[in-house]
């Protein structure tokens, strides 16, 4: 399924339009309110490459779950940054290990445009390596939705958990979380949203200019959802990533309580040389 087909049948409103005066003027003063705003801050604590190693070994053993977040460089409208895909998953991810433990990997930029038959190997290897770092659970997050791409992270994982010791899944940032609060679009209300929230500075709404604006995913505009001049804001970024990062959390304490209970705590004596070197 390509993406417009997700935005089709998720039923996004596609309408190009000029805004009354009010509108323009709403638009614009949220904007300026929510740029104003520090980016929001995002733990370090829980990001792996941030952590020290006996952060890392504390966590596995509180809560034994890596989280991987996908997606790539892409075209998302003139007002957003390249990465969007993979800044968003890593972000919402984040904030799930913030609230239920675990650990985030830093984002992961191949998807499923790339040669299957190389790239699922190494992403194989890469789930390897993280279970022989210890974890029990291991969520492929994508901000990219499309089917593909969660094929190739389910394919990938395959093998690792074929042993039952381990639980995986891959997941869109939203699936689990979908609804009137929370859902995806191409660089519309919800991709602008949730930039607005975590990294407001990397969002200029001001390159969409204010005069029409095709939303059907075609050229010249590249966006598909409802307009984010009008419905984009930073509070509804912030309950977009809160809903998904909760229903992670909880998808991931589920994996974890799937497993026979001999197979649910870290499993490495130590983050240390001799035991542990490197993923």
């Amino acid at each position: 399924m390509q993406r417009r087909d997700f935005l089709g049948t998720n039923a996004l409103a596609l309408a190009a339009g000029t805004f009354a005066a009010t509108d323009k003027l709403v638009a614009a003063e949220s904007q300026s309110a929510d740029q104003a705003k520090q980016p929001n801050q995002l733990a370090a604590e829980v990001q792996m490459q941030f952590m020290r190693p006996e952060q890392l070994e504390a966590a596995g053993r509180k809560f034994p779950v890596v989280y991987v977040p996908f997606g790539l460089i892409e075209w998302h409208g003139r007002h957003l940054p390249l990465g969007n895909d993979a800044i968003k998953s890593h972000g919402i991810l984040v904030k799930c290990a913030e609230r239920f433990g675990g650990v985030v990997y830093p984002p992961v930029y191949f998807h499923a445009g790339f040669r299957q038959e190389h790239l699922v190997p190494v992403l194989t290897d890469l789930f390897t390596r993280l279970k022989q770092t210890g974890f029990r659970v291991i969520l492929g997050v994508s901000g990219h939705n499309v089917k593909e791409q969660i094929e190739m992270i389910d394919k990938a994982l395959a093998p690792v958990i074929a042993d039952g010791t381990m639980a995986g899944l891959g997941l869109w940032e939203i699936t689990l979380s979908q609804g009137p609060e929370s859902n995806s679009d191409h660089a519309a209300k919800w991709e602008t949203s949730n930039m607005m929230f975590l990294y407001p500075e990397l969002v200029d709404l001001t390159e969409l200019g204010d005069g029409p604006l095709n939303l059907d995913m075609k050229p010249p505009s590249g966006i598909g959802g409802q307009d984010p001049r009008k419905h984009a804001s930073a509070r509804v970024g912030e309950r977009n990533v809160e809903l998904a990062a909760d229903a992670l959390g909880r998808k991931a304490k589920e994996l974890l309580d799937s497993l026979p209970e001999s197979q649910r705590s870290f499993n490495l004596e130590a983050v240390s040389p001799g035991h542990w070197w490197m993923v």
